[in-house]
Formats: C-alpha cells, structure tokens, sequence
C-alpha cells in the first residue's frame, strides 16, 4: 500500500511528480466515487498547464466506476460548488491548487448538497481507498457529459440574484484576473450585466486565463503582489479594484486611492448589508480578528457566531446555525443561497450596489478602520512553532481578560487582542493583532510580540 501525502486537512494538494499525478488522481477519482457511492459527478479545472490531464484522470476514474460525468470544463472553484447542487449530483471536483506555486496542484471536492467532506469521514475513506488501490477492473456505464454553457447561464443567474441591477450607478471598475480562472467567468457575468443595462465600466487586468502565470501567481492576500492593483486602479481612476486568486473563491479589494482593504472590513460591510436584508440572522466568522465585525453585527441587532478557520469548518458552521453570511479575514465569503458555500464573485457585484447606493468604498471603511486597527496577518518562519507559541502564552496570559482556543491561541487584553496560529502546511506561526481605535498601541503591541520571535 502507498501513502499518499497530498490528503491534506479538507482536500488535496500537492507537487507534480512528487506527490500528485495522472495516476494518484486516477486512484482519487475511483475513491472518491466508492466512498460517496456516487451514480453522478461534477467536474472542473483551473487552467494550470497540469489541470487538464488531471481532471481527464479522474474523468476516466470515475466513468471506471460507472458514473455520468457532468464535465464544466475551465471553471472556478465555486462554480463547480454551485452545479453540485443544480444537477443534483452525489459530489463535485475541481482540480485546483488556487494560489499555491507553479509546480503544485491539488483538488477541492464536495458530497451532495455541495457539503464539505468530513475529514474522518469521507475524505478518510476516499484516502484509504486511493492509497489500498484495490478497485479491480472498470464497471459498465460510465459517461461525459459537456454542460459548460448550461452550467455557467444558471450560474450567473444565481450570482446575479444577490443585487439589484437597477440600484448599480455608473461605476468604472478594475477587475484584475491574475491570469487565472476568473476572466472567462468574470466576462459572462459582465455580458448578462450590460444586458440589463447595468452603466457599469471595467477595466480588464491580466484577463486571459494562462496557466504560465506570466504576471505571477495570482495570491493578492501577498502585501509584495498588491502593488501591481493598486498603482492599475489609480492609473486607471477607477472607483475601486478587485483581484482574484486563482480558482477565484477569493476576491480582494483596493479603494480609489489604491489602498488594500483588509478582508475583516469587508466582512462588516457584507454582513451589514446581509442584517439590512434580514434583521436578526446569524453570521459566521472566523477566530483571527473579530472586534469590527462582532460590533457591526450586534449593532446591526444580527447574532455572530465564531468557527474555526477555513472552508469546511465555515460552511458547516453555516449549516449547523442556518446563517446567512460567513465571512473570513482572507476573503473567503459565505453565502446561505450560494450552496452555502464561498464565491469571489458575489462580493464585487455586492460592493458595487453598495457604493452605488452610499458612495465610496474608502469612505464606508474609514470609521471601520479607525474603530478598530489591526496589523494584518504577519507570517513568522520558525524551528519551533510550539515552544515560540507557548512562550508568548506564558508572557501575556497573566494579563488576559479572556482567552480563546478555538483556532491557534487568542489572547484578549482588554484593550487590544492577538491571535497566534501555526500553518498545518508549513513551519510558520500566523500573528493577528487589533485594537480598539488606537494605531499606537497597535503598532507598539505588534513589536512587542514579534520580538518574542
């Protein structure tokens, strides 16, 4: 039996040639169908130059077992979340590695309904199939099917279903695509848009989907790729930009001026609207920065609910509390009629009703950002993530007023807070710190717990 180390907490990832291949997938694909029992499958890439032969790996695997593939073809992740649910399939993949460098690739994948996979459950069993590779020879009545062009129109459709159109004001827009998935998505949405008369302007930034990255790997969480957007928006006199990751469930966005919005504003802007919408939801968040979005919510008489970081715990956490919106500080965007799932698209359309209606994006943050400041998350390579963990534990716990575990160490001070978190991938320590309206204190309380590194 082979263990295969590209299973990772909630999907696959891994380096071509090491840990993943047209053969690891072909196992994958075959497992995947047993474990869920599934007659039928959605299927999607991204356009890394590996994804294409990957994706035709578990195509073959699962029409091995006997089941209709619904093939999407270049698509985002989310978008193979959303056909899930509207074929009505027993699961989804999507062979992806999103932001993760060139000689990755991976495979983000769903049950019925476009649920996450429990990690103990399904996943477990689809790892321990793969890696037993013991499927014997190929069942009778596997097929492909093409619903692309289908699956996209209802895609949009829904998409476009969380706006007004008729609110949009004339707004000119930078989009910029990263070379990766997004372009040909973005595109359909923006035709069904100009359809309804929406007096919306893009401007288009590295749009073609190209699998070389020649501009570089679409990850605009990176502070060093930012530039590139926001010296594009004020170039262009945009009234704001937004950025895609490379399967684009991720969007980001910059204001007028070119600044950087941090996600956990844009999580109070999205669930302040959501809570205009239906008084009284639940919004799931994550454990990293929390003050500006726990005030937005109460103030807005919503109920806030804390998960664990990442897709799986979200969406779950979405189901459990029957929320309407989730959001992450690394803009991942929940939504109760997307499937419960993310998108990178949603978002955009959401902000620009919301500036159409209200006016500038730097203005709706402004009193945001200066109510609560925070540093961003600031990556720290160590030997040691452990003992560096419980030394600043050891240091300021006795000061504490509260402590959380939920993800990492979170520390609240009173009147300032961090969160401490180790990457499950790498030998790095994630640091997040806020305060309530005082940059000072931030920027001091920043230094004092990066010296402890």
């Amino acid at each position: 039996m082979t263990i295969l180390t590209c299973f990772k907490a909630y999907d696959i990832r891994g380096r071509l040639g090491v840990d993943l291949d047209e053969s690891i997938a072909n196992r994958i694909g075959r497992g995947f169908s047993r474990a869920l029992n599934a007659q039928r499958v959605v299927l999607g890439r991204d356009c890394r130059a590996s994804s294409k032969a990957l994706a035709q790996a578990v195509a073959d695997a699962l029409m091995a077992e006997g089941v209709e593939v619904l093939d999407l073809g270049l698509s985002g992740t989310e978008e193979m979340y959303f056909a899930t649910t509207y074929f009505g399939a027993d699961g989804g993949v999507c062979v992806t590695a999103s932001h993760n460098p060139m000689d990755y690739n991976g495979m983000k994948m769903v049950r019925a309904g476009s649920a996450p996979l429990d990690a103990e459950g399904e996943l477990a069993h689809i790892r321990a199939l793969a890696e037993a590779d013991d499927f014997g020879p190929p069942r009778e009545g596997g097929s492909l099917r093409d619903v692309a062009i289908e699956a996209r129109a209802a895609y949009v459709t829904r998409v476009l279903s969380f706006v007004d159109v008729t609110a949009l004001q004339p707004l000119k827009i930078l989009v910029n695509a990263g070379n990766g998935a997004a372009g040909p998505t973005f595109d359909a949405i923006a035709a069904e848009l100009a359809a309804h008369g929406a007096p919306l302007q893009f401007i288009r930034m590295h749009h073609d989907a190209d699998g070389s990255f020649p501009n570089g790997i679409p990850n605009p969480l990176l502070p060093e790729n930012q530039p590139q957007t926001a010296n594009a928006v004020r170039a262009a006199g945009a009234d704001f930009g937004v950025a895609w990751d490379g399967d684009f469930d991720r969007c980001f966005f910059f204001d007028h001026a070119g600044d950087f919005i941090a996600g956990e504003y844009l999580v109070g802007l999205l669930s302040e609207v959501f809570l205009g919408r239906e008084p009284g939801a639940t919004i799931i968040h994550d454990p990293r920065v929390i003050w500006n979005t726990l005030n937005v919510v109460a103030d807005a008489g919503g109920q806030a609910v804390q998960s664990r970081t990442g897709h799986a715990f979200i969406k779950q956490a979405m189901r459990d509390h029957g929320a309407v919106y989730g959001g992450e500080m690394s803009a991942h965007h929940y939504f109760r009629d997307f499937v419960h799932c993310d998108s990178g698209m949603i978002p955009w359309l959401m902000i620009a009703e919301l500036v159409s209606r209200r006016g500038a994006l730097r203005d709706l943050v402004a009193a945001r950002r200066a109510a609560f400041p925070s540093s961003g998350e600031i990556n720290f390579v160590l030997d040691d993530v452990l003992t560096a963990v419980a030394r600043v534990r050891a240091a300021f716990e006795p000061e504490a007023t509260g402590i959380d575990e939920t993800d990492g160490l979170s520390l609240d001070l009173g009147d300032w807070r961090f969160n401490l978190r180790a990457s499950n991938t790498e030998p790095v320590l994630r640091l997040n710190v806020e305060t309530r309206g005082d940059a000072a204190l931030l920027a001091d309380k920043v230094a004092r717990v990066s010296d402890m590194f």
